[in-house]
């Protein structure tokens, strides 16, 4: 079993950037120009790579490898980002992985791509790269080729030997989940599960009892044994059920106009841990959307967007303003959700000058977008 955060400073301390690895301050998958970015990295480092896992290191500077995290990116449907846009998709997962010297919420993204063996192509235009292009690492860089060789198998070794010294041992383990318990959330109730006597999972909350269901609010649940954060939300609630092989997560939003708001299932992950030592993640996105008069959600719309207009452009705002702008990420949400497109992209464009106005709505504008991408790949 591979301690991801092991892996990370294995990556980073073993090699500057080539053909098996990339590193990345951040990566943004919200418009058109990063999304094409990011697929163009994963065509080249599968296409490189045919016979191991090449990696994507978020989080970290370029000019010294100063690990300066990133915040928690819960995209479970990546995946199908991936298989929408490339013609024989490798397989790619994106973890978020703990490392103690770094603020609450954030993280070190880890994107893992395993090739399929076969070449790897753009399946449509996107941004300025053309349907059908083919891409490889040349070195550090990322780069089209026209495909007329054999694809070579140089890194399988290497990345192998970089692999096996990221191996967990039970002194990481134990040592992660003191940590977890009495360190990172000695403020919240924090609880532990062994699963097939080598899996450990910690997870941490406030508590709220419902009837005979308990819910938990200020959420973290981590994989203690490969230091990858499965959840982390300040805002939303979950539900954790769990057997002696299965543990499960159900994400409920708080959604609403003004003071009418109710909280809706949103998704549902459930880990099976196997005899094997393996196990499985699956997500089933469960959200049914509420639905509003579409001439009272216009109305909405379109002094959100007067509001954020006012803070790109500098100007002042009333009172009025601020107390409406605290509102914009939960009502752009249900605006797209009801049918207005160019809500998301709104929060998109916007959401840097909401970031330097006012940080308590922008930590809302991102979950906003979280919930987003989850139903936009689903």
């Amino acid at each position: 079993m591979i301690n991801k955060r092991l892996l990370v400073k294995n990556l980073l301390a073993h090699n500057d950037e080539n053909s098996f690895y990339d590193k990345k301050r951040f990566i943004n998958i919200g418009d058109k120009e990063g999304k094409a970015k990011f697929i163009k990295h994963i065509c080249a480092l599968a296409n490189s790579n045919p016979n191991n896992n090449a990696f994507i290191v978020v989080g970290v500077e370029d000019e010294d490898n100063k690990i300066v995290g990133v915040d928690f990116f819960d995209d479970s449907k990546i995946q199908n980002l991936v298989n929408a846009y490339i013609d024989n998709a490798p397989l790619v997962s994106y973890e978020n992985i703990y490392f103690p010297q770094l603020p609450a919420g954030k993280v070190v993204g880890l994107v893992t791509i395993r090739s399929t063996g076969k070449l790897a192509a753009l399946r449509k235009n996107i941004w300025k790269y053309w349907g059908g292009s083919v891409f490889f690492r040349d070195g550090s860089i990322s780069m089209p080729k026209v495909f007329d060789i054999e694809i070579k198998d140089t890194n399988s070794a290497i990345v192998a030997e970089i692999e096996q010294h990221a191996k967990n041992n039970i002194e990481l383990t134990l040592d992660g989940v003191i940590n977890f318990i009495n360190e990172t959330h000695a403020d919240l109730e924090s609880n532990y599960k062994v699963f097939k006597e080598q899996f450990v999972v910690c997870w941490a909350g406030n508590v709220k009892k419902v009837d005979d269901k308990v819910y938990y609010s200020r959420v973290d649940i981590e994989l203690i044994n490969e230091q990858v954060k499965l959840f982390y939300s300040a805002l939303d609630e979950v539900e954790i059920k769990f057997t002696e092989s299965t543990f499960a997560i159900t994400e409920y939003i708080q959604l609403g106009l003004s003071s009418n708001k109710k909280f809706y299932p949103l998704e549902k992950v459930e880990i099976q841990f196997n005899d094997n030592g393996t196990y499985t993640i699956d997500s089933t996105l469960i959200f049914e959307p509420p639905q509003y008069d579409r001439k009272m959600l216009y109305h909405i719309f379109n002094t959100n967007n007067t509001i954020l207009e006012k803070l790109k452009k500098g100007l002042p705002l009333s009172n009025q303003d601020e107390k409406d702008l605290k509102n914009i990420p939960a009502t752009h949400l249900i605006c797209y959700l009801n049918g207005f497109s160019g809500a998301k992209q709104m929060l998109e464009d916007y959401r840097w000058f909401v970031k330097d106005h006012n940080k308590e709505v922008y930590n809302s504008l991102k979950e906003a977008l979280r919930v987003l991408r989850k139903v936009q790949y689903s």
